[in-house]
């Protein structure tokens, strides 16, 4: 007798109180979008507490992160994906040159000023506490795993998005 290859399980409602044994019929854009809205409103809850949004945090880690300081157009290259629309980076990099935490060389690069630098570091430390809620409970092997899945399940999709 043969066996059946298609394992797959059907799709149930989204249910905030499943039990864990119906969890695999769930539908992981309600979850991880749960988890997305979540994590985003309580960084940005607790950034707003010191007058940063999370878009200013992205700016000043991107100028700060790599070797060669970066121009407006690759900042807002890099980061415009992540942005809430295509002008947002923009703004924020006026805002933070405007706030004294960017300036600009001669060769039109970003360049983080003391203040911003400082700012950084403070926002950085803000985003470790929030993180280390968010990650109660949860072994990095647990975390390293939950990643692991949610990448190849984007994966999974974009191939199929490519394919038909």
């Amino acid at each position: 007798m043969n066996r059946p290859t298609d394992t797959r399980t059907d799709q149930a409602p989204a249910d905030p109180g499943v039990t864990d044994d119906l969890l695999a019929a769930q539908p992981i854009g309600y979850w991880s979008g749960l988890v997305h809205t979540a994590v985003t409103e309580r960084l940005r809850d607790a950034m707003a507490g010191i007058d940063v949004t999370q878009p200013q945090y992205w700016v000043v880690n991107c100028v700060h992160g790599g070797p060669d300081a970066p121009s407006r157009e690759e900042v807002v290259s890099r980061l415009t994906p992540l942005a809430d629309g295509p002008h947002e980076i923009t703004r924020v990099v006026d805002q933070l040159t405007h706030r004294g935490w960017l300036r600009i060389d001669a060769g039109q690069r970003l360049h983080l000023t003391d203040a911003g630098e400082a700012a950084r570091v403070r926002v950085r430390a803000l985003a470790t506490e929030v993180r280390a809620v968010v990650h109660e409970g949860i072994s990095d092997a647990e975390y390293v795993a939950a990643l692991k899945v949610l990448r190849r399940m984007a994966a999974n999709v974009e191939g199929a998005s490519a394919q038909g």
